[in-house]
């Protein structure tokens, strides 16, 4: 049994839940142990490469304290004093069968998938999925401290309660997504979920890895992951970081988290949801700039869904359903990974007003079948709300698993814009770009009101970045072009190089609000040389996109490749140094 949570700090989102798991490693243990191992040689095909734990995408498996006075090529401006974070796949031990670059421990970064009571019938068998969550992976947090010019590197994992666990027993006990495919995925959920039943494992503080994302709100940041609550963590003058525990908001998030919430710049509140795989599919939320969550609003959709991102404008929130639907059946018999793709059912959008008691009011819109992970801004223009967003064509979440095609193919995750009108009901869509493009970012003192450029990467693998490149939507696309070139509405591409790849980049403006030039401000993201091995920051000039980068700041130790990241300003690091 855990013991009583204790709390640590105060505020009005309520204290911070400190995380102090008790798992059982006895001779119940050991047995699960190696009836899973005798699973694993008896179905699993070992000759199955890692593809995603291979190169750069390999795991650093050390902290770094803060490592000083790094070396700096070109000079570091004032307005970017304080701390850039990003997260992503780093898995602490080794995976006992598959795995999926969405699977790993967070040096900050995640994913999870929730399984819940699935009946499947084949020659008058019935086998049960357990209804369990399973968690995909830990988090690692790489941080770069700037102050007047200069800058220190730090490395630390979220000490989430996932990652304690198996620091205590020394291996990998946690389930993985790239085990979730046929008989062999259901077995393994249900090696998980004895270890729950037993108390091998405690289940009483989730199982996330706070991986995905990085956010700040109410004097907090916060690492975030879309199945589990969100983890605090406090930067400390000199960079490090510390991991200070769980955010319940007083006990009233019931519910997973998503790892893409919203804060309106004008009025400091946070808009978020949850989804799950049991009705209510999915609950939105919304927590006052001071961090008080407001009453849950379900959100009725006909059945379980992978729901990434959503949207604000100032007056609406957008909901995606889109048919990428959670289906344990077609994991065992087809051996699928567990979520599908149905190319057969429409895009569904939903516009509910942002302070809406219920769902009511919710007004849904149709396009064609796609997939959307990341959503770039949403404003409302007349009667229209616009939503600018990636839209992937034909997702399959396997293409992250094992094996992987160096370069894409049938792989369209375009830039769009898409219009629903409040008045007709009437949605339209307009492509804005032609290959592969992912992570938008804006300035995001525009979040939720009209804006003009995005800042997104660009794409030549799977997950590898070549580029950072600037959209004018106020420019139409040039006609004729097969790939992203300067020209139409595209202002400007910041080639990283042969053999040289990156990550998404945060704008950092100049001056903070909207006072100045929407474009006025840098670009800062990691890349990585894969010729000689060595990781830096990269600093670039958001307004002319010039090849030569303001600033170049090498860093200590190689950084794999990850996901999302987040620019901690000065004035932040000094509210929440109150922690």
């Amino acid at each position: 049994m855990a013991e009583k949570k204790q709390e640590i700090g105060d505020g009005a989102g309520g204290p911070v839940v400190e995380v102090n798991p008790k798992p059982q490693n006895g001779l119940t243990s050991k047995l699960i142990d190696y009836l899973e191992k005798l699973i694993v040689k008896l179905m699993y095909d070992t000759s199955q490469s890692h593809h995603y734990l291979a190169g750069n995408f390999a795991p650093v498996l050390d902290e770094t304290p803060p490592v000083k006075d790094l070396p700096v090529k070109g000079h570091l401006p004032d307005c970017l004093n304080g701390e850039f974070v990003r997260v992503g796949p780093n898995p602490r031990q080794v995976p006992v069968a598959g795995y999926h670059w969405f699977d790993g421990d967070g040096y900050v970064a995640l994913i999870h998938c929730r399984i819940y009571t699935y009946e499947l019938c084949k020659f008058d068998l019935v086998v049960r999925i357990p209804k369990m969550d399973i968690e995909c992976i830990l988090t690692m947090i790489h941080g770069m401290r700037i102050k007047d010019g200069k800058a220190a590197y730090v490395r630390r994992f979220v000490k989430t309660s996932r990652l304690k666990q198996e620091e205590f027993f020394g291996g990998a006990k946690f389930m993985k997504v790239g085990d979730l495919k046929g008989l062999f995925g259901l077995l393994m959920v249900n090696m998980q979920m004895l270890r729950a039943k037993t108390k091998v494992l405690d289940m009483s503080y989730g199982m996330g890895t706070g991986n995905t994302n990085l956010i700040y709100h109410d004097g907090k940041l916060l690492a975030l992951q879309e199945a589990d609550k969100p983890y605090v963590v406090k930067v400390m003058e000199d960079g490090d970081l510390q991991t200070i525990g769980l955010l319940d908001y007083e006990k009233r998030l019931k519910h997973s988290f998503t790892a893409h919430p919203k804060v309106d710049p004008f009025t400091g509140e946070m808009f978020t949801f949850g989804y799950s795989h049991e009705p209510p599919y999915v609950t939105y939320r919304v927590i006052s700039k001071d961090g008080v969550m407001h009453d849950p609003v379900p959100i009725t959709i006909s059945e379980p869904i992978m729901m990434h991102d959503f949207a604000i404008t100032e007056n609406y929130a957008i909901f995606m359903d889109l048919p990428l639907y959670f289906r344990p059946k077609e994991m065992v018999k087809e051996k699928k990974l567990i979520f599908t793709f149905d190319a057969t059912k429409k895009a569904r959008f939903g516009v509910l007003p942002r302070y809406a008691k219920d769902d009511l009011l919710i007004k849904w819109f149709e396009l064609p079948n796609c997939f959307i992970f990341h959503n770039a801004n949403a404003w409302e223009e007349e009667d229209e709300i616009v939503l600018i967003t990636c839209r992937l064509q034909n997702p399959d979440l396997d293409m992250v698993s094992g094996k992987v095609k160096e370069k894409l193919e049938n792989f369209t995750n375009e830039l769009y814009e898409m219009r629903f009108n409040m008045k007709t009901g009437v949605a339209s869509q307009k492509k804005l770009s032609e290959s592969a493009v992912d992570f938008p970012r804006v300035n995001e003192s525009y979040t939720g009101r009209k804006q003009r450029y995005v800042y997104g990467t660009t794409l030549d693998s799977i997950a590898k970045v070549t580029g950072i490149v600037k959209f004018d939507l106020h420019a139409e696309p040039e006609p004729g072009k097969e790939k992203i070139e300067v020209g139409g509405n595209v202002k400007g591409i910041f080639d990283l190089g042969p053999g040289r790849f990156g990550s998404e980049a945060v704008f950092v403006p100049s001056k903070p609000g909207t006072t100045s030039e929407e474009d006025d401000g840098y670009l800062i993201f990691f890349a990585h040389d894969e010729s000689t091995g060595k990781s830096s920051v990269n600093v670039i000039d958001a307004k002319t996109m010039s090849a030569d980068p303001v600033a170049v700041v090498e860093l200590p130790h190689r950084v794999p490749y990850g996901f999302h990241a987040f620019f901690v300003s000065e004035e932040q690091l000094q509210e929440q140094a109150k922690l």
